[in-house]
Parts: C-alpha cells; sequence; structure tokens
C-alpha cells in the first residue's frame, strides 16, 4: 500500500518528520483505515476535534447566563435601555 500524502503535496507520511514521532505517523493511517477515509481527511477531523470546542457558546445564552447571574430585573433592562445611545454607528472606511 502506498504511503497516505497529507495536505502539503511533498509530505509523505513515510517521510522522516523531526516534529511527529513514529507512533503518530504509524497511527494516523491506521486510524484513518479504521474510519474509512484517507490520512489527511483524519488528520483534519484530529484537528477540528482539537481545536473547535465540542460545546459551542451561544451568545444569547452567555447574555442570558450574565442577566441571570447579575440578578437583572425588568426595570434594571428599561433604565439601561432609555440611557443607551441610539445614534447609529458610522460605516467603517477602509484606505
Amino acid at each position: 500500500m502506498q504511503p497516505a500524502s497529507c495536505c502539503h503535496p511533498r509530505w509523505r507520511w513515510s517521510d522522516d518528520r523531526p516534529d511527529c514521532s513514529e507512533r503518530s505517523r504509524r497511527g494516523t493511517p491506521r486510524a484513518a483505515r479504521a474510519h474509512g477515509r484517507s490520512a489527511e481527511a483524519e488528520v483534519r477531523e484530529i484537528l477540528s476535534a482539537a481545536l473547535v470546542p465540542s460545546q459551542r457558546l451561544l451568545l444569547g445564552d452567555a447574555l442570558a447566563s450574565l442577566g441571570r447571574d447579575l440578578a437583572l430585573t425588568d426595570d434594571d433592562v428599561t433604565t439601561l435601555d432609555s440611557v443607551r445611545d441610539r445614534t447609529p454607528a458610522e460605516p467603517l472606511t477602509l484606505p
């Protein structure tokens, strides 16, 4: 079986990579075969799982939680709403 190539065309799993352990070089293509995908897809999945939180924090949930933590009442929200600046933002000018 040919070694699977990864993202870079000159990079092969069989190449001597000082930043990648022998266990990783052997294990990643093996795991990819077990999952029915290419080694490149396996690496993408590993990176995605490591970098993307499994439980995304949604903005609305975070704001609702903040309001509960601060014990804001409807009167507090009404007061905050009455003093906020309603001037439209100026459009961004790029050079």
